[in-house]
This record gives C-alpha cells, structure tokens and sequence, in this order.
C-alpha cells in the first residue's frame, strides 16, 4: 500500500476520501453546534467519547486524570474534525490540537465557534496525506466516527498511522457491521426516530472490530483497547461498555 501512496497519490485520494461524503457535511456545517440539530447524536456520544479518549491518554501518557490540565504538552490532531465538537474540550484539557477537515464550510464553522469560546485551535481544510508528507508527527492521532465514512478503511488507516509518532497513541471509534447495527443505526436511529439524516450511513462500510484490528496492525500499531458504546434508553444518555455489537471504540498505539 505504501508504494502505491508514492506512485500514484490520485488513487490513493480515492481511497482515504469519499467527495459525496465530504459534500453531504459540508452542507450541515452551520448545525455543528446545535445540540438539537443533525448532529445531536455526536452531541448525546461525546460524554462517552471523551470519557474513553481521557482514559486513555492519561493511562498511556502517565497523566492524573484529576488534572485540570491533564493533556497539557500533548499534540494531537483530530481527522474528519467535523466543527469541533472533540476538539474544543480536548483544548480546554490543556492539549494542543489541530482539527482537519477536508471540508471548507466544516472548517470555518469549527473555528467560528472556538474564537467564541476563546480557543487556540489549529484548524485546517485538508486531508491527512498532506501532514504525513509534510512530517507531521502527533502525540495522539484521533479519528471518531470516520473510517465508516472512507472507501478504504486499511488504506485510510495507513496514511493516518504516520502521523502517530513513536510511542503515541490512535484513537477510533466506528459502528460495527452486524444485522443489530443495520436494525439500530441504520432503520432505527435513521428511519424510525430521525435522530440523524436518512443516508447518513451505508451498512457494507461498517467496520468489523476484527477489521479495524488488523487494518491496524498493517499500519504498525498495536490494539491496546476496545470498549463498546451503548445508548440507555432510560437516562437519553450512552454509555461504556464491553458490548461492541453497534458502536466501539479501539486504542492502538505504534510501538517506540
């Protein structure tokens, strides 16, 4: 896969980025922060995410997650940033981040918003392979709810991976492709209770954790993590757990 990163980046554009993707958020950019709009569910999600995201690094990084400022002198970047809604607390952890989006509109909101809150948010319209050409190396890599969105998850995932430096840390969160996905995330959170855009996903682009995991280890990362997330009907709220039959997340990290 490398060689074909080198010899022929158009195709492996095609790979890593979906346009027809791209598009379809770039046209919801002004809803990012309405936690009652389109993108309530990642708004309902975050808590959970950045639970596990702060678990996560604290552990792998020695932090006391009692620190006001626990990710403070951490450089991570966040693929497929979307407006922000990671970014901004992960900032307010102390962390240095840059959010990339291949999405203008996306961008623009993102740090809209964050020059509201007062934020210093590297924000950027491009895709990873221009960072990983350019060097970039990160303390942390975050990529939450994206490669559902990419044609090819392995190739996605080995651009992404260069950008995680020796001894740092991959963080992702997917759907799971099983018949209790497609029921829930797909006919239930779509069709029946329209908590997101019909369209928003496709069945066959869910990803196995057992595919997740190895297209990571093709990367040179190691599993360090996998944790499940469930919603709970009766607290309107999602939640750890060991379940990953829907959505999970995964840890990797790239050996020193």
């Amino acid at each position: 896969m490398s060689e074909l990163l080198q010899k022929d980046p158009s195709a492996a554009g095609q790979r890593t980025l979906d346009e027809r993707e791209v598009a379809r958020f770039a046209a919801m950019a002004d809803e990012w922060w309405d936690p009652n709009g389109k993108f309530r569910p990642l708004h309902a999600l975050n808590p959970a995410r950045l639970t596990f995201l702060r678990d996560q690094l604290c552990w792998h990084f020695g932090r006391d997650e009692r620190d006001l400022k626990l990710l403070e002198g951490l450089k991570i970047v966040d693929l497929g940033c979307g407006g922000g809604l990671l970014c901004e607390p992960l900032a307010r952890l102390g962390a240095t981040i840059t959010g990339l989006d291949p999405a203008q509109d996306c961008i623009n909101a993102a740090r809209a918003h964050a020059q509201t809150q007062g934020l210093e948010i590297d924000y950027r319209a491009d895709r990873a392979e221009s960072l990983a050409e350019a060097g970039d190396r990160f303390d942390a890599v975050l990529a939450l709810e994206v490669v559902e969105h990419v044609p090819d998850v392995p190739a996605f995932l080995e651009v992404a991976a260069q950008l995680v430096r020796p001894g740092g840390l991959m963080l992702l969160s997917t759907i799971n492709r099983t018949l209790k996905s497609y029921a829930l995330a797909i006919v239930g959170a779509e069709y029946v209770l329209r908590w997101l855009p019909v369209g928003t996903h496709r069945w066959d682009r869910f990803v196995t954790p057992s595919e997740l995991l190895s297209a990571c280890q093709q990367a040179g990362l190691q599993e360090v993590s996998r944790k499940g997330l469930v919603f709970d009907p009766l607290g309107d709220s999602w939640r750890l757990s060991s379940d990953t039959d829907v959505n999970y997340l995964m840890a990797a990290s790239r050996p020193e």
